[in-house]
């Protein structure tokens, strides 16, 4: 029987979950204690709890701006949106977030649910968010809120809310009620204090890197001249046979929109090259939900990759048949989205033993004339997401063929002007790095209270934050 998990559970003690659990997930996946430290059922440590507002959203920046999943990363709520919600005032109040609301993801795919970030309020805009995500109030006499995102991001708080999720064939869901059950540790104050200084350093770290990042995008649109430059909304443009479907290929009208050539126009004003004589590119490739586990190599999908970096997956493949494929990408190498979410790139800082999904191009610069910075920025610009919306769209789901990829413009600025893109784009990923060290730090000083104590939790906090 070596090997085999048993627990044994009184029935009646099923009635105490509030979803009278009896599946053997449940009860035999129990969580770590450390019998040195006090718990309290995270329920007893809140103010309150409130679901999400559920209405359509859209992208045309009518309403208010809200937070849906895929927004949370690294335990904290990006600063930035997508979607916005055409709601009432009054529907408004009753769902704008506020400074240090922690916000909980409890629908979404297995490794999605669960996901957890607290929300700073960085700018003079008000947020709600979506019927998918849970706001927590923590009482800040008991936990603190950046605590609270911390402990429910170790891999302690990730275990007993994998446990208590309910998996169908489309999504997992995971009851509140049932995360309100979960026992959290309750720290001293002054080791939250110093967890919750981390995330306050930490967020300011990223705002500066993001203004950095900015300021080279803005340098960049400055330099091709479309800084100010609003795309035509006309949706009526003339085209011969001759000049359409014998020279493209095409005959969707959304293909020839006049904003497509307005901006091909601007951009050849430069040399320009397609990006197929600057880069060479390979595919990954795609396992299948099958070979998903929990434990091995990371596979990186477009749900896990931004331009500011790649996000700790949830999926992970078996490194003994995946990892000595050849398939994990190199320092330098930008990551293009093609599939779904398309024209998102990210350069690698360093070599990673990750592999990427098939949606995801690795692109090796051949001509040295670009540099990785800069292009990885170009593909991040409107010049490359206007030819990535004309070539992809029309269908549900985008699909960008790496034949069209090969073809897009992209113009070739100064040698000096890139190098001072690239030194902006730099600095802003040291500052980055820093940040996510800290929210790491932050996390396993956690870790380490619930395996040893909080006095040497305090040490390793104190230790690593030197920066």
């Amino acid at each position: 029987m070596e090997g085999l998990e048993v627990s044994t559970v009184k029935f009646k003690d099923t009635f105490n979950n509030k979803d009278f659990r009896i599946d053997t997930d449940f009860w035999t996946k129990q969580p770590k204690k450390n019998p040195q430290l006090r718990y309290s059922k995270i329920g007893q440590c809140l103010i309150s709890s409130q679901y999400g507002i559920s209405i359509e959203m859209n992208e045309d920046k009518i309403g208010f701006p809200i937070y849906r999943m895929n927004e949370i990363h690294n335990m904290l709520c990006d600063f930035d949106v997508s979607k916005h919600a055409n709601i009432t005032k009054e529907e408004f109040e009753t769902f704008k977030l506020k400074d240090r609301d922690v916000l909980f993801n409890r629908t979404n795919s297995y490794e999605w649910v669960g996901r957890t970030g607290i929300y700073r309020k960085t700018k003079d805009i008000d947020y709600t968010f979506a019927s998918y995500l849970v706001r927590f109030i923590p009482n800040q006499e008991i936990i603190l809120p950046e605590y609270l995102s911390a402990f429910l991001n170790t891999k302690y708080g990730v275990w007993d809310i994998k446990r208590r999720a309910r998996q169908s064939i489309n999504q997992t869901n995971v009851n509140p009620e049932e995360v309100k059950e979960i026992d959290i540790p309750l720290l001293n104050m002054n080791l939250q204090e110093q967890i919750k200084q981390n995330f306050d350093i930490s967020i300011s770290l990223l705002q500066q890197s993001q203004q950095l990042y900015t300021q080279a995008e803005q340098l960049l649109l400055e330099e091709l001249g479309l800084n100010d430059w609003q795309p035509s909304t006309e949706n009526i443009n003339c085209k011969s046979f001759k000049d359409s479907f014998l020279t493209t290929g095409r005959l969707d009208a959304e293909y020839y929109l006049l904003k497509y050539e307005e901006l091909l126009c601007k951009i050849k004003r430069f040399e320009t090259k397609p990006l197929g004589k600057i880069v060479s590119m390979t595919k990954s490739i795609e396992p299948g939900s099958d070979a998903y586990q929990d434990a091995g190599i990371p596979f990186v999908r477009i749900s896990d990759i931004t331009k500011f970096g790649i996000t700790e997956p949830g999926i992970h493949l078996d490194e003994n048949k995946y990892g000595s494929l050849g398939l994990q990408p190199k320092k330098d190498i930008i990551l293009l989205s093609k599939d779904g979410s398309v024209g998102i790139a990210y350069k690698l800082e360093q070599d990673m033993n990750i592999i990427t999904s098939g949606a995801l191009l690795h692109l090796s610069i051949m001509d040295k004339e670009f540099l990785p910075e800069y292009l990885t920025l170009i593909l991040n610009s409107v010049v490359v997401k206007l030819q990535a919306e004309r070539d992809a769209g029309g269908s549900i789901i985008q699909h960008w063929k790496p034949s069209e990829i090969e073809e897009i413009i992209i113009p070739k600025l100064s040698e000096e002007i890139q190098i001072e893109i690239t030194d902006k784009v730099q600095k802003s990923f040291v500052l980055k790095r820093t940040s996510e060290h800290l929210l790491k730090v932050a996390k396993q000083s956690v870790e380490i209270a619930v395996e040893n104590n909080e006095e040497k939790a305090m040490e390793y906090i104190n230790k690593n934050n030197k920066i």
